[in-house]
């Protein structure tokens, strides 16, 4: 049986791992794609909010020569933390299912070779939240030119490309492609940029659609799809925007499936999981690390903050450890 099993092996996960080791207990990650799999499915030209002293874990030294870490540098540098910590983590490995016994939780994982099961008397979930997207439920959103994610402005040369949203992700996507040479247009439902965007951006943006590089639609949804445009409302006005490619960078929110398939508590207007200041939810042994224990509003919790919740976690489960120690000394 293991003491402690974290699902998944994002920044916050690696973190709640390293502070386990440090102190004294083995941890096992299992990670359903690569180590940072969000971060290696970021765009491939994204560059971080933060500074790198900001998402550094383990207290191993984030070291770059920009005043922004790349995501290239980000996935050299937590894989070093990895190695360096010697974490032991199963990839490409998904977990599919667990259960509350006596002594813990049995969890149950998918690999090529087929199932397998684990015990352990504590887990950490640290799945973080970029694998559920925001869906906009508009007929065509199925469609296979409509797509959630951006990774490169290339295949995009030539085409007109529908960008749907306002905040960074949005913004990075419309600059890239409209610098690979796509016609860009932006549709956002209100009349301002989000105040969450990159200060260093914000300028940029509002150049290039000030000097029509980039054509921006403000207070208007896109309510349909079709094969070569979108329909879009602007205060019950319908009109039609052609569209080669549409982007509808609309966010993401945590998958809290497991949470409730276990029972655990959940606000239910905010879709906030209840924590203990340890992060341990109202199911005894299973904690949360990271953003996905923001509910609706995922932008309250980033690697920055949701590093330390590790340091949290692993001193809590150390004093189980030790209070049971104590009592089997005790029954001796």
């Amino acid at each position: 049986m293991e003491e402690a099993i974290i699902i998944g092996a994002g920044p916050c996960g690696i973190s709640a791992a390293v502070e386990l080791k440090k102190r004294g207990i083995k941890p096992l990650i299992i990670e359903k794609g690569c180590i940072a799999n969000s971060i290696y499915h970021y765009p491939l030209s994204m560059t971080f909010f933060s500074s790198p002293e900001n998402i550094e874990i383990g207290e191993v030294p984030f070291m770059t020569i920009n005043d922004k870490p790349t995501r290239h540098e980000a996935l050299k540098y937590y894989r070093k933390v990895v190695e360096l910590y010697n974490i032991q983590v199963h990839m490409y490995e998904r977990v599919t299912n667990m259960e509350k016994v006596n002594t813990g939780f049995l969890l149950y994982t998918e690999t090529r070779e087929g199932q397998k099961v684990y015990q352990a008397k504590n887990v950490i979930i640290a799945t973080g939240y970029y694998d559920q997207p925001n869906l906009l439920n508009i007929p065509g959103e199925n469609f296979p030119h409509v797509f959630h994610y951006f990774r490169d402005g290339h295949p995009y040369t030539g085409h007109d490309v529908v960008v749907i949203g306002g905040r960074n992700s949005a913004i990075d996507a419309a600059l890239e492609l409209y610098q690979s040479g796509a016609n860009v247009t932006m549709v956002y439902r209100k009349n301002a940029f989000h105040a969450s965007v990159k200060a260093w951006v914000k300028p940029v943006i509002e150049s290039a659609i000030e000097n029509e590089r980039i054509h921006m639609v403000w207070e208007t949804e896109v309510v349909e799809i079709k094969p070569r445009s979108i329909i879009v409302d602007s205060k019950g006005v319908r009109s039609e925007i052609r569209a080669d490619f549409v982007f509808a960078m609309t966010g993401y929110r945590p998958n809290l499936t497991i949470l409730e398939k276990m029972g655990a508590r959940v606000d239910e207007k905010t879709h906030v999981p209840i924590c203990s200041e340890t992060m341990e939810t109202s199911i005894p042994g299973l904690y949360l690390a990271g953003v996905v224990a923001t509910g609706h509003d995922a932008t309250k919790i980033f690697i920055e903050n949701g590093r330390y919740h590790g340091e949290k976690i692993a001193s809590d489960i150390l004093a189980k450890v030790k209070r049971e120690i104590g009592c089997k000394i005790k029954d001796i």
